[in-house]
């Protein structure tokens, strides 16, 4: 039997209807085993559980009488520091900033609020979510409870983490560059970049193309039922898309993706691709075939080099000054990533002007209309590198595939160019598991705007190559226990 703190959201949900568990009876559970476990992997920066445990008895009452039973009601969720939470502090991992206080909920909250859930704790960062590693001079190292030794990825590494140690069933989570999709591939979880516009944001960045907040979860039907909460127009943001999601996994499970036409892209052009990351993918793309999908390998003409560049410019001319404003008063205090990050941005800026990186944009947007023309959707891993030192900086490029040196660790994951391209829906699920122990993921891409195919192809892969049912033994991390 499942234990209760590794409940899916969607199990909890019919069992509080039938009332066989009580929303109280799984916050409990999970504050136990946070009790237990999290100072090992370091994914909280706080627990509400205080305040949470009225929400949940509340919960249990409605249950009760059967009514004002709303989509997320007495479910646990973890959000992520950046996510403001009315009148509780937002530092964004920046120790001048560790005394803020945030003056309203983020829209995502307020919409996980009015549906029920019940927010019981925030996941670390790293400073202003600018890396792929999770670590910062305020909340210290955050790490992989499948391996210690390296990180959960970042920026939402803390909610990847708490996910995978049994901490929370849902958690938010934000993606500017992979920030979603690298800490689901390394964690074994799954993890939702919706089109630009789906979820809405908080300005000034809403404006950002490249970005976007949405779920992570341990399972595609999760996943689905956080996004459908998330989605539809906001006031604070008139950018948001009217209208919102009705997503799930398809009843037909596997079999939904029968005759649909999937491109395989390993490389996405020259990335050095690890040899057990490509085998996971290759098993992935096998296990689609036998369940009558067309899965056809393709090949994309970018190269590591064009991505970063374009990527740099356009955060040269939004993210990185944006940073620099807010950081301006206490740069020392700033890890050397953050300042790296600014470094890098306003370099590409100055050598780059903001049409050229326009038409870079268009360029790489075009160049994956051309390869994914006459398919439903592509699939290519979300990493090269199969994992990150927890507490590494990678300031000086990263080791990749066959020796390969990469002047940027940015270069080292396969997220950025479906920012670049960011009206195309991504989830990342898990492929297998990596020769180092801890998971490998990969993207599902689709047509812009096309969330449901891409949930289609996710349940298909969820189906046939099960992952929910492992766990990270947490050895070391203050369990004793091998769960299988």
């Amino acid at each position: 039997m499942t234990e209760l703190h590794y409940l899916d959201a969607t199990t909890a949900l019919r069992l509080f209807r039938t009332r066989e568990l009580s929303p109280v009876e799984l916050l409990e559970a999970v504050a136990a085993r946070t009790e237990a476990v999290n100072g090992g992997i370091n994914a909280l920066t706080e627990t509400l559980f205080e305040e949470a445990l009225p929400a949940a008895r509340q919960a249990a009452a409605s249950y009760a009488r059967g009514r004002d039973l709303t989509p997320l009601l007495g479910l646990p969720v973890a959000a992520k520091e950046k996510h403001g939470l009315k009148g509780r502090t937002l530092s964004q991992g920046l120790v001048a900033r560790k005394g803020d206080r945030a003056t309203a909920d983020h829209p995502v909250i307020e919409r996980i609020r009015r549906a029920g859930g019940i927010i019981h704790a925030r996941t670390t960062t790293p400073e202003y979510s600018c890396a792929t590693v999770t670590h910062s001079p305020l909340w210290g190292v955050t790490r992989n409870p499948w391996n210690p030794q390296y990180s959960p990825g970042g920026s939402s590494g803390g909610s990847a983490a708490a996910l995978a140690a049994g901490l929370a069933p849902l958690a938010t989570a934000s993606d500017i560059a992979g920030s979603t999709r690298l800490p689901a591939s390394f964690t074994g979880t799954v993890g939702y970049k919706a089109p630009y516009g789906r979820i809405p944001g908080l300005a000034p960045l809403s404006a950002d193309h490249y970005r976007g907040d949405g779920p992570m979860a341990r399972t595609v039907a999760d996943t689905a039922l956080l996004a459908n909460v998330m989605a539809g127009r906001h006031p604070g943001d008139h950018a948001s898309l009217d209208g919102g999601l009705a997503l799930s996994a398809p009843a037909a499970g596997a079999a939904a993706v029968a005759g649909l036409r999937i491109a395989l892209c390993l490389r996405l052009g020259n990335y050095p691709v690890a040899a057990d990351v490509e085998a996971n993918t290759r098993a992935v793309a096998s296990a689609l075939r036998s369940a009558g999908a067309v899965v056809e390998e393709i090949g994309l003409p970018w190269t590591t080099e064009e991505i970063s560049r374009t990527m740099f410019t356009h955060f040269g001319y939004l993210l990185g000054p944006a940073m620099e404003d807010e950081t301006a008063e206490a740069p020392e205090l700033l890890a050397d990533y953050t300042r790296r990050f600014m470094a890098d941005a306003r370099k590409a800026a100055g050598e780059n002007r903001f049409i050229d990186g326009i038409r870079a944009e268009t360029r790489i947007q075009a160049e994956l209309a051309a390869a994914m023309d006459g398919f439903d959707a592509l699939i290519c891993p979300a990493s090269a590198v199969a994992a990150l030192d927890a507490d590494g900086m990678y300031l000086d490029g990263i080791k990749a595939a066959d020796g390969v040196r990469l002047d940027h660790y940015w270069q080292g994951h396969m997220t950025a160019p479906f920012n670049i391209t960011n009206r195309c829906p991504v989830l990342a699920v898990p492929s297998g598991m990596a020769d180092c122990g801890i998971p490998t993921g990969v993207q599902i891409v689709g047509h812009p705007f096309d969330d449901a195919t891409v949930f289609a192809v996710g349940a298909a892969v969820e189906e046939l190559r099960p992952w929910a049912a492992r766990r990270p033994s947490l050895l070391g991390l203050g369990e004793s226990r091998v769960m299988i």
